[in-house]
C-alpha cells in the first residue's frame, strides 16, 4: 500500500541496467516505485534493497507484451504519477537482406507494443492526478539510421513517433510526454543480449571508448526531467557520451 500523498512511479524493465538505475533514483527522489520486469527474482532483490534503505518500492513480475497482465497490474494501483517506459532492447545486427523476421517481430513487440500496452493501461490514472508524466525511453537509433541496425532502428523510430503523437493527442490534459534518447550506454546486458551472449562481440561495441554513458547517467537525466515543475515538458532529451558525435561517429583510442 502506498502512503497517502506519496507519488507513484512505475518503471518497466527494472530488473537491470537503465531500468534498475532509474528505479533507485526515483525512489531516492521520494517516489513509491513499482518495479516491473519478467525476472521476478531481480526486481524482488532490488525492491528489498530500496526498502532496506528507507524507500518505498514494490516488485511486480510483468511481461509488457501480455496485455491482460498489464491491464491486471494497472487495475491494482491506487494511483500513478509517473510511467517510465524502459522495457525494450535489441536483437541481432544483421543487414536488411538477411535479418531474421522473428528478431524484428520481438523488437517491435517489446519496444513498441509493450510501450503502447502500459501507456494505454495507465493513462487514466496518470490523467486523474494533478500532473502525470509518461517517459518513453527511445534511443538515438530512433533519430538516425546505421548499417546492421534496421530492425532496432525501425522499432525505436516507431516508439519515438508513438511519443510524439501521444503528446499531440493529449495536449490540454495534465499529462506530460517526455522522450529520453540515449546514445552509447554501457550496461551489463544490452550488447550481450543483442549478440546472444557473445561477450567478445559485445565488447567490441565499446572498444576504445574511454567513457561511454552508464545506466546511472541516463537515470539521472530521466529523474531530472521528471522532477521539473509540472508545467515544464522536456519534449526530447538526447544524451550521448562526449566521445560520440553520432550513431556512426565515435572517437576511439587505440
Amino acid at each position: 500500500m502506498t502512503a497517502v500523498g506519496t507519488p507513484v512511479a512505475v518503471v518497466t524493465g527494472a530488473s537491470s541496467g537503465i531500468g534498475a538505475a532509474t528505479a533507485r533514483q526515483l525512489a531516492g527522489a521520494g517516489y513509491h516505485v513499482f518495479l516491473t520486469a519478467r525476472r521476478e527474482d531481480r526486481i524482488a532483490a532490488l525492491a528489498a534493497e530500496l526498502t532496506a534503505a528507507g524507500h518505498q518500492a514494490t516488485a511486480r513480475a510483468l511481461d509488457v507484451t501480455d496485455r491482460a497482465a498489464v491491464d491486471a497490474f494497472a487495475s491494482g494501483l491506487d494511483r500513478c504519477d509517473v510511467l517510465v517506459n524502459n522495457a525494450g532492447g535489441a536483437l541481432g545486427a544483421d543487414p536488411v537482406a538477411t535479418g531474421d523476421p522473428a528478431d524484428w517481430r520481438r523488437m517491435f513487440e517489446v519496444n513498441v507494443i509493450g510501450t503502447l500496452h502500459t501507456t494505454q493501461a495507465l493513462l487514466p490514472a496518470l490523467t486523474a492526478g494533478d500532473g502525470g508524466t509518461v517517459v518513453v525511453l527511445t534511443s538515438t537509433a530512433g533519430h538516425a539510421t546505421y548499417e546492421g541496425g534496421a530492425g532496432y532502428v525501425a522499432a525505436k523510430h516507431a516508439e519515438r513517433v508513438l511519443a510524439e503523437t501521444l503528446r499531440l493527442e493529449i495536449v490540454g490534459t495534465p499529462v506530460r510526454v517526455i522522450e529520453i534518447a540515449p546514445g552509447m550506454v554501457k550496461t551489463e546486458e544490452f550488447a550481450t543480449t543483442r549478440f546472444r551472449g557473445d561477450t567478445e562481440k559485445a565488447a567490441k561495441i565499446y572498444a576504445g571508448v574511454a567513457e561511454p554513458l552508464t545506466a546511472d547517467d541516463v537515470a539521472d537525466t530521466i529523474t531530472w526531467a521528471v522532477t521539473r515543475p509540472p508545467h515544464v515538458n522536456v519534449d526530447l532529451l538526447v544524451v550521448r557520451p562526449r566521445a560520440q558525435a553520432s550513431n556512426t561517429k565515435v572517437h576511439r583510442t587505440p
